[in-house]
């Protein structure tokens, strides 16, 4: 006994996706275009902004605990 199966609708996008794609494409393109002024002009800040929390959170595992002892030992 053998089985037939269709592949003709696997790798096929239906008319629905397609319509939705084109649309996303669409409002994506006009997103861009209108706000493109403020996403670039906020780059430099969100640079520092990255900055300042890589600083923060990458740090923690370098045994900075603040316990007063210096990476010399012991000062006795």
């Amino acid at each position: 006994m053998t089985e037939h199966r269709s592949h003709t609708n696997t790798r096929r996008l239906s008319k629905t996706n397609i319509i939705l794609l084109i649309f996303v494409a669409i409002a994506a393109f006009f997103l861009w275009t209108e706000h493109r002024a403020h996403l670039l002009g906020a780059l430099p800040y969100l640079l520092l902004l990255g900055c300042v929390f890589m600083h923060l959170f990458m740090h923690r595992g370098h045994g900075h605990g603040g316990d007063g002892e210096g990476s010399d030992g012991d000062k006795s």
